[in-house]
């Protein structure tokens, strides 16, 4: 009898090789994806802490706050009024996003309503690129 040498044969790697390939087809698309959803999370988010310090800042001044005022009470670093004066300014994975302000406080969509600096803030938009 022949001895037998221990070891794998080239059918069975190969097999095991597209075995892993097809595992590796189903579960790429879904972590590219990943990085989209965790943008529009942290915009979701990053537009709910502004309103929060809205609201706070109305709260402890006891008036609606000036644009400056609102940002004094957003948490965290990257937040600043933008050159145009049209909302907050914020950065999430290098680029930068406004969340708008309006003077009135129906958040009419027009550049002669979004809260400037020195302007009462009396309503917190959505936020946009």
């Amino acid at each position: 009898m022949k001895k037998r040498e221990k070891g794998f044969t080239l059918i069975e790697l190969v097999l095991v090789i597209v075995v892993l390939g097809i595992l590796a087809a189903i579960a790429v698309p879904r972590f590219v994806d990943l990085k989209t959803d965790a943008t529009i999370a942290a915009k979701r988010a990053t537009q709910s802490t502004v309103k929060s310090a809205y609201a706070l800042s109305i709260a402890d001044l006891k008036n609606f706050p000036d644009l400056t005022q609102l940002v004094s009470y957003i948490p965290g670093d990257n937040i600043a009024v933008p050159a145009t004066n049209n909302g907050v300014q914020v950065t999430i994975d290098g680029v930068a996003y406004v969340v708008q302000t309006y003077q009135d406080s129906a958040c009419s969509v027009g550049q002669e309503t979004s809260a400037a600096t020195g302007q009462q803030v009396m309503c917190v938009g959505t936020i946009i690129p």
